[in-house]
């Protein structure tokens, strides 16, 4: 079994840190065989909120931690127009990874990481054909029985974004994405971006989408919070043959909690779900008891 942490939206800039250090010492005693972080490291992409992602980021790999780790439109400066346009990562390259497509592998699953960062759409986020190549390739060469993971920042399809069920725009290339992660194979899409916490099957969400697992993770630290849904972060354990628990890790104002627990299989052709608990719920998070 694969445990894994899937965190994002860390916003260093705009964080609460008293947040990040409870996250830390969440990570560091439950010890996961991968950290998971889909993107926005930072609020404006300046030097110093850089140089606090990065050294936090060394103080779980100093703890023994492995991470795979992807840029979001975040850390891509907004006001410095030069550089956004000249040089967009230039920053996320010195001070975090040179990887924006990094790759990752055990006995359980096999995770790819694509870079949905862009100049040109301030927000929004795009998936160029060379990923998608990448996407194809990287995942034909993996056994059939692990699950097969893609990571991105901008989620594939539109998503539920507000109380009164309004839609968010898919990210760009949105068919060509959605058929390249069909012909992948992809069992499970990780990504953030909206600060909210959701799951659901691909199927019920687009059509012609393959038997994908959409999940969302809110934001892990940031106080910029939406439709009151609180920081979060997601707990996965992956088993091979495409069966998986799905934990989402609430604050409470005092501590991360286990707000809910579903237990999740797949059969070939989609996921099914069965609740472990049943807590109260909030919005879209269900909150411990």
């Amino acid at each position: 079994m694969a445990r894994i942490a899937h965190l994002s939206d860390i916003h260093f800039g705009a964080n609460d840190q008293r947040i990040v250090d409870a996250a830390t010492a969440w990570l560091e005693e439950r010890r996961p065989d991968l950290i998971v972080i889909s993107g926005d490291l930072t609020q404006r992409a300046r030097v110093d909120q850089f140089r606090q992602a990065a050294a936090w980021l060394n103080r779980l790999r100093t703890a023994g931690l492995k991470l795979l780790v992807i840029p979001g439109n975040h850390d891509v400066p907004l006001y410095d127009v030069v550089r956004r346009f000249a040089r967009p990562l230039a920053r996320y390259k010195r001070y975090i990874s040179n990887d924006l497509c990094p790759f990752f592998e055990d006995g359980e699953v096999a995770i790819l990481g694509l870079n949905t960062a862009r100049s040109l759409t301030i927000k929004d986020g795009r998936i160029n054909h060379d990923q998608m190549d990448m996407l194809r390739q990287r995942f034909a060469q993996v056994a059939p029985d692990k699950t097969r993971i893609l990571v991105t920042h901008h989620p594939l399809f539109s998503m539920p974004i507000g109380k009164g069920g309004e839609l968010s725009e898919a990210v760009g290339r949105h068919d060509d994405a959605v058929k390249a992660a069909c012909e992948a194979g992809v069992h499970v899409a990780l990504a953030g971006h909206f600060h909210r916490t959701y799951a659901e099957a691909a199927q019920k969400m687009v059509e012609h989408s393959g038997g994908a697992l959409v999940i969302q993770a809110g934001t892990a630290t940031s106080t910029r919070l939406r439709n009151d849904e609180p920081q979060s972060f997601n707990w996965l354990h992956v088993r091979r043959n495409n069966a998986m628990e799905l934990q989402v890790i609430v604050w409470d104002g005092a501590a991360f909690r286990r707000a809910s627990h579903v237990d999740y299989s797949h059969d070939g052709r989609g996921w099914t779900a069965r609740e472990m608990d049943d807590p109260p719920t909030v919005g879209n998070v269900r909150r411990s008891a």
